[in-house]
């Protein structure tokens, strides 16, 4: 599969998303072979063109068919009543029905506030995605070209995170980022999985390592997946452990996101694994504080579009 086709949902109005994708587009290293498609509200992007001296004309569709490479197309999503959760939800509503009849496009999404849009719906747009598409597995992988992390359990409260780990879960989710590798990198990736408890011990008669963990590990390494563990998470991330390995499997989210984000900053991209379409999101949220002020690192849209270059 070749993609040919960016969708770009802006998403959230106030954000530094924009800013950063202009930083992106006034580069001399921005994709040339593939189209570009906003999708978002046409006097936003505009206001955000001119406050980052974007001197191209965009070029307004109707019809994504029409999309021309090397112009900034754009869709325009109107904003009705300054609703911008209904202003968001109609962004992602027509990228999937776009999605849908075009295999060769994938979807690349600015941050939403959480908060406000998906208002405890749902833990985060990895989820709210597989819910509109019917996906039952979606993956959270946040990539880095030299190590790459997954959590099991994504925006799950901490409290939650022992009742949400399971044999089945690790193992569904290893399978996926196992294909994805093979399919899209062409390499079988070597694979750490951390442990849940300090040290992977618990002063309880059993332990989700024993239970869970070990089990699944095994599991895996009979169906002849390169994975290995359970490690201690708090001495995992050393030089000659991140060296080895390509994916690092935690049992929830600031496990594996603080020190990747502290190992490389902003250079990494969110990928949804097991939707019906590649969905890659810049590893940074809205920022509102930092909105029109020309001063966000654009690491991590550098590093989605990097993404693509051979995909």
């Amino acid at each position: 599969m070749s993609i040919n086709k960016l969708l770009i949902v802006v998403a959230e109005p106030k954000s530094i998303f924009l800013e950063i994708l202009f930083k992106y587009l006034n580069s001399k290293n921005k994709l040339i072979k593939k189209k570009f498609i906003l999708i978002g509200n046409k006097k936003i992007i505009e206001k955000e063109a001119k406050v980052n001296i974007y001197k191209k004309k965009i070029n307004q569709i109707y019809n994504f068919q029409d999309a021309i490479i090397d112009k900034l197309n754009i869709i325009d999503i109107e904003i009705k009543n300054k609703n911008y959760k209904k202003y968001i939800s109609e962004c992602f509503k027509k990228s999937i029905s776009i999605l849908k009849k075009d295999p060769n496009t994938a979807l690349i999404n600015g941050p939403v506030n959480k908060k406000t849009f998906l208002n405890n719906k749902y833990l985060g747009v990895t989820e709210y995605l597989a819910k509109k598409t019917g996906s039952k597995n979606p993956v959270m992988l946040i990539y880095n070209k030299k190590l790459s992390v997954s959590p099991i359990t994504t925006h799950l409260p901490i409290k939650y995170v022992s009742k949400h780990v399971s044999k089945n879960k690790i193992i569904k989710n290893i399978r996926s980022i196992n294909n994805f590798y093979k399919k899209n990198f062409k390499k079988k990736p070597k694979i750490a999985v951390l442990g849940l408890n300090p040290h992977c011990e618990t002063v309880s008669k059993t332990s989700e390592e024993r239970k869970i963990i070990i089990p699944a590990i095994a599991k895996l390494k009979a169906e002849m997946i390169s994975v290995k563990g359970p490690f201690s998470a708090d001495s995992f991330f050393l030089k000659k452990n991140i060296e080895e390995y390509d994916v690092v499997i935690g049992m929830y989210h600031d496990q594996v996101l603080t020190p990747l984000k502290t190992l490389f900053n902003f250079d990494a991209i969110n990928i949804t694994i097991g939707l019906p379409f590649i969905r890659v999101s810049p590893d940074h949220g809205p920022n509102s504080d930092m909105y029109l002020k020309n001063k966000s690192d654009p690491s991590s849209i550098f590093c989605a579009m990097d993404f693509f270059k051979n995909i």
